[in-house]
């Protein structure tokens, strides 16, 4: 990993972000209509010039994996985890050759255990689609080292919040923090006009939890199924899309959050969200 530990001494703190990842490899084939994830791809594509400086290195969180302990990738150069089901063979042919950081990992797993969190470095896993179908839109050049962080399988709310809260000084050496998953995320709803309204509810509790004070914040994200239609958002042992978003409330500490994009696609509200 390169030193970051005082790179960005004296500079702004990197934000945090939670952004939606899409349906698969969405964003490289076509769809129907054409047109259907075009403003969320536009969006990804310009996280970067909204960031203070370029980051020297990326932890994401993805929706797409789940361990027994929070686990990190530790590998030099990750392969790839085509992680999707039945798409053009085309989108099994994507690259995206970021090279790991075992230092980064190395450090992640100090800083959990050092909150508590039971941690494990992963050396040989690679990066699912998760990490790279996002990357591939906001960071194109795959120049700026990655680790991946998993969720915990228990599915705990306050759990993934303090994992967030442990790795939170790492913004302040330039690294920047992304949750990667949806806001929205029932495969019965996608598509299903009947599910626009409930999404829009949950979506409007969610950003009201996400701007507001950070304790207060931390208290409805950990209490998040009480938000309305928040299981027909995400059905019951399925959250793993929206636990992202607690990991990187959890990093954003005192930061402000707020919505940084929202649009009703495939019948269904999706929302990306910033700290700091």
């Amino acid at each position: 990993m390169t030193d970051t530990s005082a790179a960005t001494t004296g500079r702004t703190p990197m934000p945090v972000l939670f952004v939606p990842h899409g349906a698969g490899p969405c964003f490289f084939m076509d769809w129907n209509p054409v047109n259907t994830w075009n403003r969320l791809a536009s969006f990804l594509k310009g996280v970067a010039d909204t960031l203070p400086a370029r980051p020297n290195a990326i932890v994401l969180v993805s929706g797409h994996w789940l361990e027994s302990s929070f686990s990190v990738t530790g590998g030099t150069n990750p392969g790839l985890i085509y992680d999707y089901h039945g798409f053009p063979p085309h989108t099994y042919e994507l690259a995206y050759p970021a090279q790991g950081s075992p230092g980064l990992a190395e450090r992640i797993t100090h800083l959990l255990k050092q909150a508590g969190i039971d941690s494990q470095m992963d050396t040989e896993r690679g990066f699912d689609h998760g990490m790279f179908i996002p990357l591939k839109l906001m960071f194109p050049g795959a120049d700026i080292p990655v680790v991946q962080l998993s969720l915990h399988q228990n599915l705990n709310p306050r759990v993934h919040l303090e994992a967030g809260k442990a790795l939170a000084s790492l913004r302040e050496e330039g690294v920047l923090i992304i949750g990667s998953g949806m806001s929205f995320h029932n495969m019965r709803g996608f598509g299903d006009a009947r599910f626009g309204q409930p999404s829009d509810a949950f979506d409007s509790w969610l950003t009201t939890a996400v701007e507001s004070e950070s304790a207060q914040r931390d208290a409805l994200l950990e209490h998040w199924e009480q938000a309305p239609h928040a299981r027909d958002c995400h059905p019951h042992g399925g959250e793993e899309h929206l636990l992202p978003l607690l990991v990187a409330a959890g990093a954003g500490g005192l930061s402000a959050g707020r919505r940084v994009y929202s649009e009703r696609v495939m019948e269904t509200t999706q929302s990306a969200f910033r700290f700091g």
